[in-house]
């Protein structure tokens, strides 16, 4: 039984360095995401952080903020959700889908 444990904690052990290196791996992988027809473009990593965003001169209006303003919400949300799915099935592959409170 001993036996059994030691293999059990060994494997433990594996799959938490795994994680590890695939968590610092995450925080270098960018996503480039487009809403509004390439209106706005933006640029997030694995941790969820915007590294970048453009916004098209041409979608610029002054008499029409509210626009802009559901472009560059309707983009970041849709980045943010893009990074998170990114990071759930890479982290699916290492855990074997195993659901693991606190990785990300």
């Amino acid at each position: 039984m001993a036996k059994g444990m030691n293999n059990l904690m060994r494997q433990a052990q594996m799959m938490q360095q795994k994680i590890s290196m695939l968590q610092k791996e995450l925080e270098t992988r960018e996503l480039d995401i487009s809403a509004g027809g390439g209106a706005v473009k933006i640029k997030i990593n694995g941790k969820q952080e915007i590294l970048e965003l453009k916004v098209d001169p041409e979608a610029v209006d002054p008499n029409d903020v509210e626009t802009l303003e559901e472009l560059l919400l309707t983009g970041v949300n849709q980045a943010v959700k893009e990074s998170q799915d990114m990071v759930s099935s890479a982290m699916n592959k290492v855990t074997g889908g195993m659901n693991i409170p606190g990785l990300f």
